[in-house]
Formats: structure tokens, C-alpha cells, sequence
């Protein structure tokens, strides 16, 4: 099997997911296209340098609907002889993409692609293209199911999480963002969004809330408290599905749950023909890819079972992962990761996560991939792993290799 490697790496910084949010005039074909341009500038390329451009999105619909990845392709300087392909497998979308992308170059099917992802979460809200699993009765019923927010308070309720505890991981999330950023930790991979006259729109990240502690987040109120009590009474749900629970435990809010933000990011992909065609130097080796399903109702536990399942496949044990990146699209997500494979946090999120930064859907499994690996490459270690819970009960997983 041919060798995947990774040879650029970006992002764009991730703006509040609202109207007065720094890229909300912004629309998603114009920041996918603001990466593609990015990684082509970045690395040479011109024609028809890549097979194919696959991009995630979560909610495809309006202007990030159709083929956005075809769209984007256009309004770029990429050669129109370059495909797009459309991709959602929910917050992992961008995740997905790579792994596509890598899977496809360790075919043989074409030398390179680029991969990743967009959400403007301000512009299209999420949730706003509809879900048979969540307005289908029938199927609604029968596959047990609650939002994610109950789901997330599932968890806490089963593996024993508390409020303090939570709430002690957001803080940690947005202290490690702050150090990132003032340590210029992001420098490499950061593209920053400029308007029509050349004028910067954003370049840094504008979710985060340096300075938060633990009591101002103790006085925040339970976010879905309410919708698991009184209505729809999701709570009632859960406790048909898990008896042995006397309670759901509300423990997440806004504090300690995953941020609504705009962003993209996107990866090179080629194998080592491609290199030396473009002359630019691998940075990672893509060791090892997985996907799996699980349990639809609790359905954020998908980053233990898909890393079990990836450790398996490629013969590796956790204690050959230098690095973890585990997106906190609630904080008991992480601490589940955390408690199942008995992992220091230290090594876990070390530039914070998206408690502070923010989670844009569709990009952000493209984002902690970077992420990943440029801080693999500040610290001079070795291996890295990857993974996001997934909505409807999934999990997706990556581990690269520092070349």
C-alpha cells in the first residue's frame, strides 16, 4: 500500500457564530476558497495539481448547499479541471475528508488531494437543513432519541462526571488557548481572512474567553436541564433506554460545551511522487484511519470505541500516542477519553480546544489534525492521534506519524 503523508496543514482563525461575529459577512464558498488558494499558493501548485478537493459540511443547505466543494473549486484560482466532492459525517466531517483523501492516495487512486472543511455556523444555523432521526416520530421513538446536550449529561450521569469537574476542564481549555496563542503556537498554520481591499478581517481566534474560572462558570445555568425536565421531557427518553439510571445529572452549559463559530481548514494530501513533483517536504506520515458506529442516544462515547478499534487495526497500543487530540464538544466527552484509556491530560488538548475556540462542524476534524501536528513538531515527538464524537452515534479517529 502506497504511503499517505500530509504536506500543508491550515486553518482560518474562528469567529463568533452570530451577526456580529467577525466572519459573518463572510459566506462558506468564500473562506473554502480562501484555504484553497492558501494551500496552493503555499506549496506551488498550478493545473491540475490534485485529483480532487473533498470538503465537509455539516449543514448543506442555501449557500453551503449543492456541491460546495465543486463551488468552491470555481470560485478559486485551483485549475476548473479539479473535481469537488461534497462530504457530512457530522463533526467529523473534516476528519472524514482527510481520511478520505489519505485512503485515496494509499489506493493509488491519483498522487494528491486536498482535504477539509467549512461551517458558518452565524450564516446557516445548525440543525436548519433538518433530521429525520430528530422530526420522524416513528423513527424518533424507536431509535431513543435526545439532542446532544442530553446526551453529553448521559454520560456524565453513567461514568460518574460532576459539575466541578467539568467545569475545571473548561477553564483549563481556554488558560491552554490563551498560552497557545501568546506563544504564537498557531502561527504555522493560521491563514488569516482579509476583505476585497486587502484589510485584515480576522486573524486570531475571536471566541475565546481568557480569564474564565470556575466560579463564574458555577453560576452559569444548566443548559438542558429544562428541555430534560419539563419538555419535551427528553430526560423521560434516556431513563426508558438506561433504567439502571435513577437521574440525568445536568451538568454541561455554555461554559463547558463546545462554541458556535464560523471557520475552515484545509489539509494537502499526496504521496511521496507528489513531493518531489511540487518539491515540497512531507511533514506527517497518515498511519492509520477508522470510523465506527455506537449506541445512537448516549451517541458521544465514539472516540473510546473508534480508538480502540484504530490501536487494533494498526497494531499500536495507547502508550505508543505521544499526543491526543479529543474535540471537547462537551467537556465529558474528554474526560470519558480520558478515564476509558487512563490518559494523562497533560497530554491531551495541550493548546486548548473547542471549549474555547469554538467547534465549526464541518472543518474542525481538518482543524485538530493540524493541530496535531504542529504541535508534534514544536515539541519534537513522535505520534499523534486524533478522534471526534460524531451526532447520531459515531466516532472517527486518526493517527499521524512526524516525518
Amino acid at each position: 500500500m502506497t504511503d499517505a503523508y500530509i504536506y500543508d496543514a491550515i486553518r482560518s482563525p474562528r469567529g463568533k457564530g452570530r451577526k456580529d461575529g467577525a466572519l459573518h459577512e463572510v459566506t462558506s464558498v468564500r473562506l473554502s476558497s480562501l484555504m484553497l488558494n492558501a494551500l496552493a499558493d503555499r506549496n506551488g501548485l498550478s493545473g491540475h495539481a490534485v485529483e480532487d478537493v473533498i470538503w465537509g459540511n455539516v449543514t448543506p443547505i442555501g449557500e453551503q448547499g449543492a456541491c460546495l466543494a465543486r463551488t468552491a473549486v470555481l470560485a478559486s484560482n485551483l485549475d476548473q479541471s479539479i473535481p469537488g466532492l461534497a462530504i457530512n459525517r457530522f463533526c467529523a466531517s473534516g476528519m472524514e475528508a482527510v481520511n478520505l483523501a489519505a485512503n485515496q492516495v494509499q489506493g493509488g487512486a491519483g498522487m494528491g488531494y486536498i482535504a477539509g472543511g467549512v461551517e458558518m455556523m452565524g450564516r446557516i444555523p445548525m440543525g436548519s437543513d433538518g433530521a429525520a432521526i430528530a422530526a420522524d416520530p416513528s423513527l424518533a421513538m424507536s431509535t431513543y432519541f435526545v439532542p446532544q446536550g442530553i446526551s453529553a449529561d448521559i454520560i456524565a450521569t453513567e461514568y460518574g462526571f460532576t459539575r466541578e469537574q467539568a467545569d475545571a476542564l473548561a477553564v483549563e481549555s481556554q488558560n491552554r488557548a490563551a498560552a497557545a496563542w501568546a506563544d504564537n503556537r498557531f502561527d504555522k498554520s493560521i491563514v488569516p481572512v482579509l476583505d476585497q481591499n486587502g484589510l485584515t478581517i480576522l486573524d486570531r481566534d475571536e471566541y475565546m474567553r481568557p480569564g474564565t474560572t470556575t466560579d463564574a462558570l458555577g453560576a452559569l445555568k444548566a443548559s438542558f436541564k429544562d428541555m430534560g425536565e419539563v419538555m419535551p421531557g427528553f430526560d423521560a427518553v434516556a431513563l426508558m433506554k438506561y433504567p439502571h439510571l435513577e437521574r440525568i445529572n445536568h451538568i454541561h452549559h455554555a461554559g463547558n460545551s463546545s462554541g458556535i463559530v464560523d471557520g475552515a481548514a484545509g489539509v494537502l494530501i499526496g504521496n511521496k511522487e507528489f513531493g518531489e513533483k511540487w518539491g515540497i517536504k512531507p511533514r506527517a506520515r497518515i498511519r492509520a484511519t477508522a470510523k465506527i458506529g455506537t449506541d445512537p442516544t448516549i451517541m458521544l462515547t465514539g472516540p473510546v470505541p473508534v480508538t480502540q478499534k484504530i490501536l487494533a487495526d494498526s497494531g499500536m497500543s495507547i502508550s505508543d500516542i505521544d499526543l491526543f487530540e479529543v474535540n471537547e464538544a462537551f467537556a465529558a466527552v474528554v474526560m470519558r477519553f480520558m478515564q476509558a484509556f487512563n490518559v494523562d491530560q497533560a497530554k491531551v488538548n495541550v493548546n486548548g480546544g473547542s471549549i474555547a475556540m469554538g467547534h465549526p462542524l464541518g472543518a474542525t476534524g481538518a482543524i485538530i489534525i493540524g493541530t496535531l501536528l504542529d504541535e508534534l513538531e514544536r515539541t519534537g515527538q513522535g505520534v499523534g492521534l486524533a478522534t471526534l464524537c460524531i451526532a447520531s452515534g459515531m466516532g472517527a479517529a486518526t493517527i499521524i506519524e512526524r516525518v
